[in-house]
């Protein structure tokens, strides 16, 4: 256990400090790009000789600045990232990829261009209905320009098969942190909700081979511990983003062991492949196409609440916690109704409403305490 732990304190001390580990980055030669929620193609960027650096907001960070383009009432993932860059934190990026999956991300994009010009947009629209043939078509086009674009920018082109080689490394780093999270759902002792966001978000500021052969490293040494057994609450979290340490110890405070995750931060990032095709830029079209269960794609029939009671079912769950963003218009559409559909299948569940700026979560730690003691009965 000690040794497991000491691998996770490593990669808190790199999610701790990104501003460190940019510099480290950097160190080494390589240029870095920012890139935005949800979904950016960081194959494309690594393909590119460049490293993809994820930008999700900053916990605690004081807004100031962007208060001038923003009302103070909006996504705090918007507001302090645009923060960062208006406060030249982020001004040794080469670029910055920000996709218009919904208002606030097309605000954010257009406010960034001005605010922060010395820092390249590059602007990525992902079609509606992107399973159909013209939305691939689209969407292929438009990685094929985001690709030009950092081409530019890193001053050599993007090759069909440097593309294929990045969307493999990717992909097995997908697999990798897929197996991870079953890890940690069976060693529940020994990786608490903090440390297994600790493993997963640490990825976002790291090479991708560097990251796949740490969590690789974790995986080895958990499973030459003894089978943990466990007594506490086996629950789903479900959101755009869990990354709180205050939640993350309210969970662990509550013997609340997270074993699966419908996150769009966490395992909606790695839930699914890149599946095969002749062209590189149609297989990562072909990704998002088939992609579910994310409220910022479009999903008129609302798949994630029978997801929800699959991972639930499949992971002996005993219910379902919705982190709901703050502010997040897509996000507040779908609540009540994948409650509703829990509700039905007789599945626990509780919304609790997160912020990047909120300093106390003391209404939320009393609002699980008495979700354990439902789950209790």
């Amino acid at each position: 256990m000690e040794r497991v732990t000491q691998k996770i304190e490593q990669l808190q001390e790199i999610v701790n400090n990104p501003g460190k580990q940019l510099n480290a980055l950097l160190k080494s030669g390589k240029q870095v790009v920012g890139c935005f929620p949800e979904y950016t193609p960081n194959e494309i960027v690594y393909a590119a000789g460049m490293v993809p650096f994820g930008l999700w907001g900053a916990e605690g960070k004081a807004i100031s600045e962007a208060k001038k383009f923003f009302p103070p009432f909006y996504c705090a993932l918007a507001l302090s990232t645009l923060e960062m860059g208006l406060d030249h934190a982020l001004n040794k990026l080469s670029a910055v990829i920000i996709p218009a999956l919904c208002d606030t991300l097309k605000c954010l994009g257009q406010n960034w261009k001005v605010g922060v010009p010395q820092v390249p947009f590059i602007q990525l629209v992902h079609p509606q209905n992107r399973a159909m043939p013209a939305g691939i078509a689209f969407l292929t086009e438009q990685y094929q320009r985001v690709a030009q674009q950092l081409g530019q920018i890193a001053g050599q082109s993007v090759t069909p098969e440097a593309l294929d080689r990045a969307i493999e490394l990717f992909n097995q780093h997908r697999a990798v942190l897929r197996e991870f999270s079953l890890v940690a759902a069976r060693y529940p002792r020994t990786i608490s909700p903090l440390m297994r966001n600790t493993v997963i978000k640490s990825g976002y500021f790291m090479d991708v081979v560097e990251h796949t052969q740490r969590v690789r490293e974790i995986i080895a040494l958990c499973t030459e511990l003894p089978t943990e057994q466990w007594e506490g609450y086996n629950i789903v979290v479900t959101g755009i983003i869990a990354d709180s340490p205050s939640i993350l110890q309210i969970f662990a405070d509550n013997n609340m062991a997270i074993v699966a995750d419908e996150v769009a931060h966490e395992s909606r990032q790695f839930r699914q492949d890149v599946p095969a095709d002749s062209d590189p830029y149609r297989r990562l079209a072909l990704q998002i196409a088939q992609l579910e269960g994310c409220s910022l794609l479009h999903d008129p029939e609302k798949k994630r609440g029978r997801m929800l009671v699959d991972m639930v079912r499949k992971n002996n769950a005993q219910g379902v916690v919705y982190l709901l963003t703050k502010f997040c218009d897509p996000e507040e559409f779908d609540a009540p109704i994948i409650k509703k559909q829990l509700d039905k299948e007789g599945i626990p569940s509780i919304i609790i409403e997160i912020d990047q700026q909120t300093k106390s979560y003391e209404q939320a730690r009393t609002a699980l305490q008495t979700f354990a003691d439902v789950l209790s009965v």
